[in-house]
């Protein structure tokens, strides 16, 4: 099958690379990186046969806002707009419905997988019209794993479930980092890179994070001496909070885990530095280094 993958970051890249092994033909486009098939979203679309499927995989906000509508002005009728960033749901329902009517399809999809994608999967979670999301199975079996992947909802339900996602993330990796602070402030002399490996055999709380945490130990030491206890978030995690207060749905696992990553750019905390190691072992969010952490500004 045909697609047009516009962005080949750390995602996008992946998820391209597992697609073409697959068998598709994926025509390409990002003005940063070097092998895309087309310089310029116009060329790109020349490149693909109708109907087309166009592929966001860019950073939400502003710069899918205006390749949304970019794309838009070149689009055909019955040609579809799949975003796959962590976009809010609502600018997804309004994404939607401005490219109703036109006659373009609008798909929101969820992607859950991190740097692991290419080699295990990608988890997705697609909202939208049950034409345009039919068209695309074949693209999201190639890369989802197997029952890996789910038509969740209509439109807005594919960034919504995919934001509810990240919100549970939030709070597993604050139970992880929480309770390897405590054993890190003990009496005890403990060896937290054989209690993470021990850990992932057998344990209740035995799951992937814990492996990568493992990971990180292996690469950075048990004292994880080299990452700043500093943790962005990149927005998803208030967005679920914000959508549980105006459900009245009590989520204090989720506000707290949020709060703990505001307290990290003001504390030195070990906590931190195992949430920000997880982030980048999962998704290969950048880590500060101690130094940079010292001399750099709060980028609030």
């Amino acid at each position: 099958m045909e697609l047009g993958m516009i962005g080949l970051g750390r995602m996008g890249n992946g998820m391209t690379a597992r697609l073409r092994e697959g068998g598709h033909e994926i025509q390409t486009y990002d003005p940063k990186v070097e092998g895309r098939t087309a310089d310029s979203l116009a060329e790109l679309k020349e490149q693909l046969e109708p109907p087309r499927p166009f592929w966001l995989m860019i950073p939400a906000g502003k710069i899918t806002e205006d390749a949304f509508h970019e794309l838009l002005g070149i689009a055909d009728e019955g040609d579809t707009i799949i975003d796959g960033g962590n976009s809010n749901f609502h600018d997804s329902k309004r994404r939607y419905a401005e490219a109703r009517k036109q006659g373009i399809h609008f798909v929101d999809v969820g992607v859950s997988g991190g740097i692991w994608g290419l080699e295990i999967g990608f988890c997705l979670m697609a909202g939208g019209d049950d034409e345009p999301v039919s068209r695309l199975e074949p693209i999201f079996e190639t890369l989802a794993p197997e029952d890996g992947w789910a038509h969740v909802g209509p439109s807005g339900a594919g960034h919504f479930v995919k934001m509810v996602h990240n919100g549970i993330e939030y709070g597993l990796m604050q139970a992880y980092a929480e309770g390897f602070e405590l054993m890190d402030h003990c009496e005890y002399e403990l060896d937290l890179l054989q209690i993470s490996g021990i850990w992932r055999y057998g344990s209740v709380v035995r799951s992937w994070l814990l492996e990568l945490l493992h990971s990180a130990f292996e690469q950075h030491g048990s004292d994880l001496g080299d990452i700043a206890p500093y943790v962005e978030d990149s927005g998803e995690g208030r967005w679920t909070l914000d959508e549980a207060i105006k459900m009245s749905v009590p989520a204090p696992v989720l506000a707290a885990s949020l709060f703990a990553r505001f307290a990290s750019r003001d504390e030195i905390k070990f906590s931190a530095k195992v949430a920000a190691a997880l982030r980048n072992e999962f998704g290969g969010h950048a880590v500060r280094a101690v130094e940079k952490a010292k001399a750099s500004p709060d980028p609030r």
